[in-house]
């Protein structure tokens, strides 16, 4: 039973031709240095931003707080979403900083790896993860927030090449 792995991206790569769902089998491919850029934000009140920005709110740190989620998050992303590989993980980091107009904040996780299968699903949990603290963290000064605009930026690495957003 193998799933079809369609380079020009017409065809899902963990569905096989009965419809069943599996994990793709990475032990053909080479081992090279993998890296994923993920992006995304949290938009919300002049209460609520200047609560996470104050850095001593009444549940801690926000960011600093929000950061270390993320890094955990793409750390356990295998365990989170079924189809993806547990990954030997080199770095991971997660910047949270105010976003230019209005208030929110935006989040960017970097991750890298040397190995047989690429971390954008790990960027992309690191980032989701992030906004899901903040949320948490911030939900008793403004239930209201908005969470947007979770995307890969860019990735490196691996057969299919290199990728960037076209913004």
């Amino acid at each position: 039973m193998t799933g079809s792995n369609d380079k020009d991206g017409g065809s899902l790569t963990h569905i096989d031709s009965d419809g069943r769902a599996f994990m793709v089998d990475v032990s053909g491919k080479g081992i090279s240095r993998r890296r994923a850029l993920a992006s995304g934000r949290v938009n919300m009140s002049d209460e609520a931003f200047k609560a996470a920005m104050s850095g001593n709110g009444k549940k801690g740190n926000v960011v600093s707080t929000a950061e270390i989620s993320g890094i955990m998050a793409a750390k356990k992303t295998s365990d989170l979403i079924p189809m993806c590989h547990p990954l030997p993980i080199s770095k991971v980091s997660v910047k949270i900083d105010p976003l230019d107009e209005g208030n929110g904040l935006n989040v960017v996780a970097e991750v890298v790896t040397t190995g047989q299968t690429g971390v954008e699903m790990e960027a992309l949990t690191a980032v989701s993860v992030a906004c899901l603290t903040l949320y948490d963290m911030l939900k008793a000064v403004d239930k209201s927030m908005t969470l947007s605009d979770i995307k890969l930026i860019e990735k490196s690495g691996g057969v299919s090449g290199d990728y960037k957003l076209k913004l």
